[in-house]
């Protein structure tokens, strides 16, 4: 599988309380075990009006399925492409 970045457009997402976090998470995890193993849901961060999320997916078509059942936008889809930290300067 690959890795992408989903950007998500959620006007009022950072002002989201725990309760819905958690129920936003429930449904994107039902809609995940819906699409099947193709498609798993690493993590996100909670920015302004959004959010941003690393998902491993076989395809960018699983994630734009995952968008339109789970009704989450995907805005802008990302192929991660290799990854960067402090560590990285010891190598």
């Amino acid at each position: 599988m690959k890795d992408y970045l989903i950007e998500r457009h959620i006007p009022g997402a950072d002002a989201l309380t725990p309760d819905q976090l958690r129920d936003a998470a429930a449904h994107s995890n039902a809609v995940l075990a819906q699409l099947g193993p193709g498609i798993k849901w690493v993590d996100s961060v909670i920015v302004k009006d959004g959010t941003v999320c690393h998902y491993q997916a076989e395809n960018e078509d699983l994630i734009r399925e995952h968008a339109r059942i789970s009704g989450f936008p995907a805005n802008k889809i990302t192929e991660i492409r290799g990854s960067l930290s402090p560590a990285s300067a010891s190598v």
